[in-house]
């Protein structure tokens, strides 16, 4: 089934305001009135991300420039802003690929007198749906590997687990230094197995075969030409 690659503002707004959370709080698609509370909010809320990949949401230029709003809804990153009464409290971000149908769990920050509000739980949620109703095929995130905080968020939700990078991106850490840093990779696949060209032994090396047979078992299974073996599991971090 084809699925249109866009989603209206309306809908898209309602889509977010449906996004479940604990009583008192809710999501809103960001406004250009709210930027400049967000931005001094993030440095506040979480100075780590003044290095980085995710520097780029303390700048006002970020959110003229590339950030969508209702008149400019074709833009790729979107903001949902998390509100408790009428302050604004915390905030999740996801880039949409439209040519891969593709989308990207790029930031979710909460101030931390409120960071039991469930953002993490409902932004990812949040970007599930959003990918379901556009026919996106994957989802993924990435998460550091200084704390543990966002690969539990991911495991709960019931992402996998399929890689980890060596030094994608900068942070800092508790002497001041910037250090590179390993991160985690998340995927959720959104669309049915049949959906999905499943490569052929002949097509892969020896290291790449025994990789994807870890991760993606059960799919090569179906294909007909895995010996059975238990697929990759990731569990929750029990804290």
């Amino acid at each position: 089934m084809e699925h249109d690659s866009t989603i209206g503002w309306p809908e898209l707004c309602a889509l977010v305001a449906d996004t479940p959370l604990a009583p008192g709080y809710r999501l809103e698609m960001l406004t250009r009135d709210d930027v400049d509370a967000l931005v001094k909010g993030l440095g506040a809320w979480y100075p780590d991300i003044g290095v980085g990949a995710a520097s780029c949401y303390l700048r006002a230029s970020f959110y003229a420039e590339s950030v969508a709003f209702a008149d400019t809804p074709d833009r790729k990153v979107f903001v949902a802003a998390m509100h408790h009464g009428e302050r604004l409290v915390g905030m999740f971000s996801w880039d949409c690929d439209r040519d891969t149908l593709s989308l990207y769990a790029r930031l979710g920050v909460a101030a931390p007198a409120h960071r039991g509000a469930g953002l993490a739980t409902a932004g990812l949620a949040l970007v599930e749906a959003y990918g379901r109703r556009i026919g996106a095929g994957l989802v993924y995130g990435m998460a550091t590997l200084k704390t543990r905080n966002v690969q539990a968020a991911f495991e709960r939700a019931g992402w996998q687990l399929i890689g980890i990078t060596p030094g994608y991106d900068r942070e800092r850490v508790r002497s001041g230094a910037i250090k590179r840093v390993y991160e985690a990779v998340y995927t959720r696949v959104l669309v049915p197995p049949e959906h999905l060209l499943q490569p052929q032994p002949q097509d892969l090396t020896p290291a790449t075969r025994a990789f994807f047979d870890r991760l993606f078992g059960r799919h090569r299974e179906r294909a007909g030409w895995l010996a059975k073996r238990e697929p990759f599991q990731c569990t929750a971090d029990a804290a």
